[in-house]
């Protein structure tokens, strides 16, 4: 019985907590045994695995799911709009991020990967190659090689073409294309779910990989996931500034007094780390706060709390550069543009739930060829950012939130849907 209660109340305890708690004792531990800590590296090793585990199922059964979620009857002006502002803002998010690595240069010096030989080849084939790679001579084997554009493209054309059947007079072909899409969707639930399971073992994976990373590498590892905070809310401080603030200046919306009507969508987005479960706040705020038409944001709020991760790609550009800055190979201009495009088409499936940015990472190092294998370089490199993770999730989900409702009012006010007497 005393075991079960212990059990139980590990379990409730938040994750968050859990994480940073096995970060600090995994440094201490580190620090305190030295070389000896890596002899509980493989308990971190398979925290990789299955992580590594989740990576391609989840972008296949989400990534349908979300592309299927859009009835081609509401891909009109609402929807063209939308989906236009989401996708370029999520990609100069990207550019923010990147903007940032290269100029804090996270995880320079740290070399991670020296002694252990060249595990990880980063060659960057031509962009046009790169392109043409992302349509998949046969899906099912890009599905199986890890490849990660390839997947993500059938995946979203898949999705479309579902969504299209769904919407078919032909009675059989509507009833065969929902049963397909309530498959894809109880597959991708129930990868979350085995998410929430695997994020329960990560305070334990985070200590052992993070105790073999301070027992070999030392103190000097703390400057660098300093940096790496640092150079994340910089770019999101300006993604909000900047590209939110032009943005609704240029459709006549101060800045001040929309982030004074968004505050508690905000707050609530970085206290729960969750899009999804922010979205009832978020559009309580958007109906009575921001005087929004209900016809406008039950359409684009939902959509963009599955597509729209505005602070979690920016995210991705500083810790795919950190990753790659650690272990000493980093990556050239044409492999960031690569980073943009993963980042991007990836932020489209990404579930709103907490922890979810982390499996993306994982989406991002695999399409620049850094390999997430337990034992190598990027693994560790890798568990050091999932120790922060916590921090630097709070501040892109708040993002990600008010990049919602920024586009949600800008399409509001082009509509005519938007009530001027609340502003």
């Amino acid at each position: 019985m005393a075991e079960k209660g212990l059990l139980r109340s590990y379990l409730e305890f938040p994750v968050l907590q859990k994480i940073l708690i096995g970060l600090v004792l995994g440094a201490v531990v580190g620090l305190i045994a030295g070389e000896k800590a890596t002899v509980i590296k493989p308990l971190g090793d398979l925290f990789i695995r299955l992580l590594k585990m989740l990576v391609m199922p989840i972008i296949l059964t989400s990534l349908v799911v979300g592309a299927a979620s859009i009835s081609p009857a509401r891909l009109g002006r609402v929807g063209v709009k939308i989906v236009v502002y989401y996708l370029i803002t999520s990609a100069v998010a990207v550019f923010f991020g990147l903007l940032m690595a290269n100029i804090f240069k996270p995880g320079l010096g740290l070399q991670l990967g020296a002694g252990e030989g060249k595990a990880i080849q980063a060659q960057a084939p031509s962009l046009v190659q790169t392109l043409l790679n992302i349509v998949p001579k046969n899906p099912f084997a890009a599905l199986a090689n890890g490849q990660v554009l390839p997947t993500i493209f059938f995946a979203i054309v898949f999705g479309i073409a579902i969504s299209y059947l769904m919407n078919s007079e032909n009675e059989r072909i509507k009833e065969s294309a929902t049963t397909v899409y309530k498959v894809f969707d109880g597959a991708a639930e129930a990868m979350y779910k085995i998410v929430g399971g695997v994020m329960q073992y990560a305070p334990i994976g985070v200590f052992a990989l993070i105790a073999a990373v301070m027992g070999t590498q030392g103190t000097k590892v703390v400057g660098p996931l300093a940096k790496v905070t640092l150079a994340v809310y910089l770019g999101l401080i300006l993604q909000i500034v900047i590209v939110y603030g032009l943005l609704l200046r240029f459709f006549g919306i101060d800045l001040v007094k929309f982030l004074s009507k968004a505050k508690d969508a905000m707050v609530t987005a970085f206290v729960t780390r969750s899009s999804s479960g922010t979205l009832p706040v978020t559009m309580s705020v958007a109906d009575e706060k921001m005087g929004i038409s209900k016809s406008i944001y039950s359409f684009t709020l939902p959509l963009g709390a599955t597509i729209n991760m505005d602070g979690t790609a920016l995210y991705q550009g500083v810790c795919a550069l950190f990753i790659a800055n650690a272990i000493g190979q980093p990556l050239p201009f044409s492999q960031q543009l690569i980073v943009v495009l993963t980042a991007v088409l990836a932020s489209i499936g990404t579930a709103g739930v907490p922890g979810a940015g982390a499996i993306m990472l994982a989406m991002v190092l695999e399409s620049v060829g850094l390999k997430l294998e337990p034992g190598t370089a990027v693994a560790l490199a890798y568990a050091m950012i999932l120790g922060i993770d916590a921090i630097l999730d709070m501040g892109r989900t708040m993002v990600n939130v008010t990049g919602d409702l920024t586009g949600t009012t800008i399409v509001a006010k082009t509509e005519g849907e938007l009530d001027e007497s609340k502003w």
